[in-house]
């Protein structure tokens, strides 16, 4: 894996080497943090075609949704849609071939969070995939990330001959509630 961008970057504005071989990434010099209304810095990493990888990508997604607060049910969902398009791409795109790369790019900031996972395969057209809810693929035991996704996230839109999926959710938090009237708040 190697991570570039926001998160990721060395103190001298380098890349570290891998983060397979245990460096961890660290954080941005620059770019907003929580309790500010910008967005935060854009990070990038790449990996191998390996679900460890991915999964180590995940974690790193998933503290920054938690560090700017976003509230649980899209937590989820941005949980699930990235563990299906890193999926897809390792599996799907790149035919679990570890000599190809899957590159991540995401930014989080306090509203929406944004990612794109594109993958080295040949592509595919999005209309052409099987509706999963179509009754003659009910019983498959596959096919239904892509719907996942677009189920659960804001946003998603497929380019570059379907190799590159970007996904957007918006932080759905619940305001405070009201106090009712002649009840003080503590």
């Amino acid at each position: 894996m190697t991570p570039t961008g926001g998160r990721g970057r060395g103190s001298e504005g380098r890349p570290p080497s891998d983060l397979s071989a245990g460096a961890r990434p660290s954080e941005a010099a620059a770019g907003a943090s929580p309790g500010s209304s910008a967005p935060g810095p854009m990070n990038e990493m790449t990996i191998a075609s390996d679900y460890g990888a991915a999964r180590e990508v995940q974690r790193l997604i998933r503290e920054d949704v938690e560090r700017w607060g976003y509230d649980p049910d899209s937590q989820f969902a941005i949980k699930l849609a990235i563990e299906e398009a890193l999926i897809n791409a390792i599996k799907h795109g790149n035919k679990l071939d570890r000599s190809k790369r899957v590159h991540i790019e995401w930014r989080v900031g306090p509203d929406s969070a944004e990612f794109s996972v594109e993958d080295e395969g040949p592509g595919f057209q999005r209309t052409h995939v099987p509706d999963p809810t179509d009754e003659t693929n009910l019983e498959k035991l596959t096919g239904r990330g892509i719907l996942l996704m677009e189920a659960y996230m804001n946003q998603v839109e497929w380019s570059r001959e379907g190799r590159r999926v970007r996904l957007v959710k918006h932080n759905e938090r619940q305001p405070a509630p009201t106090p009712a009237p002649g009840v003080k708040s503590a």
